[in-house]
């Protein structure tokens, strides 16, 4: 349906919209409406058998309002480039992401101190970050690496967010951790290794917080954007994020950089594509190189471990970037940003 451009005609134009969705609802199916600059468009979620796919389709194709039908093939339907051609928009602190401006995301692997947060908030605020990343529950290869801090590093997070004014991004691992997730974070992201807990997706897709979902090693694009579905199917909110994956043995990498699955994904789906080059780098010296390839090739935003003194840090020590280092890559990025016509 085309968008109104006066009041008078919004009022018809809802009221188209509610009768397609009252002749699907009596279908018994789910209509799901999504808004564009041009288009409204209702996605139908539920069964359909051949003949009444026919008939509705003849049907709303005559109805008041109704510019086209068309039909999904894709098994992912919400997230799907197919459901929504308008690129999908997120707002964090004043980027949207998804548009020509980049978020970047910066931030130490793990929370550690209130010192160690404050610093780093305040260095990476300096060169241009909109966002601190950094882990209160850290879920790990193995049972004796550190774990993260849990409830106490969440609140020294949320302490952080009131004094220097960066929103924050933080690791849910599971449903419980919900209701103090949602006090004292901004953007709650899932780690590649639950990006298959699909209990814990259908419980993101409740809330109305913007959810960063990570690829996981072994996934294909497919498999990502069904995790991502699970979450669709309540909130619309969603930043994919790429960060490596599974590569050849004796790989020098901690993964294999998936840059080309950038453009790929672009193509597949309407939502924001952003990349983690300290994760698939797993070495700070490859960080800003991948960095400036994931932006020319089409990423919408880096997510960058950044700590005051990585030597020292008590997780990803090798791949954590120092402040100078930050700082210097920033400038490439804004080069490279300027270059393929994008804004930091």
């Amino acid at each position: 349906m085309k968008r109104p451009r006066k009041p008078k005609e919004r009022d018809i134009v809802l009221k188209n919209i509610q009768a397609v969705a009252q002749v699907l609802s009596a279908e018994g199916l789910n209509p799901d409406v999504s808004e564009g600059a041009e288009l409204a468009v209702i996605g139908v979620l539920g069964k359909l058998e051949p003949d009444q796919a026919e008939r509705l389709t003849h049907h709303i194709a005559t109805m008041p309002g109704v510019e086209s039908v068309k039909r999904v093939s894709t098994p992912y339907k919400l997230v799907s480039r197919e459901y929504r051609s308008e690129t999908t928009t997120i707002p964090v602190n004043g980027v949207s992401v998804g548009s020509a401006q980049l978020l970047v995301i910066a931030g130490p692997c793990a929370v550690e101190s209130t010192e160690q947060l404050e610093r780093t908030a305040l260095a990476v605020k300096e060169y241009g970050a909109k966002a601190l990343r950094a882990g209160a529950y850290k879920p790990r290869t193995s049972p004796y690496s550190h774990q993260g801090l849990g409830e106490a590093g969440l609140i020294l997070l949320g302490d952080l967010r009131r004094r220097c004014g960066l929103p924050i991004v933080t690791e849910v691992t599971r449903i419980d951790q919900l209701p103090l997730l949602l006090d004292k974070a901004d953007v709650l992201q899932v780690g590649m290794r639950n990006m298959d807990n699909y209990e814990l997706l259908r419980a993101l897709s409740r809330i109305r917080k913007p959810v960063l979902l990570k690829r996981n090693v072994a996934a294909t694009t497919d498999q990502f954007l069904h995790a991502a579905e699970y979450v669709a199917r309540g909130n619309p909110h969603i930043i994919l994020c790429l960060r490596g994956i599974l590569g050849i043995q004796g790989l020098e990498t901690r993964a294999q950089a998936d840059l080309d699955a950038i453009p790929l994904l672009k193509q597949k789906t309407h939502l924001p594509v952003i990349f983690d080059p300290s994760h698939a780098a797993g070495r700070a010296d490859l960080v800003a190189p991948l960095s400036l390839a994931a932006i020319a090739a089409g990423a919408d935003g880096l997510i960058i471990e950044v700590h005051p003194d990585p030597a020292n840090a008590i997780s990803d020590n090798e791949q954590q970037l120092t402040f100078e280092q930050f700082g210097a890559l920033m400038q490439g990025v804004k080069a490279v940003a300027a270059a393929v016509g994008r804004t930091v």
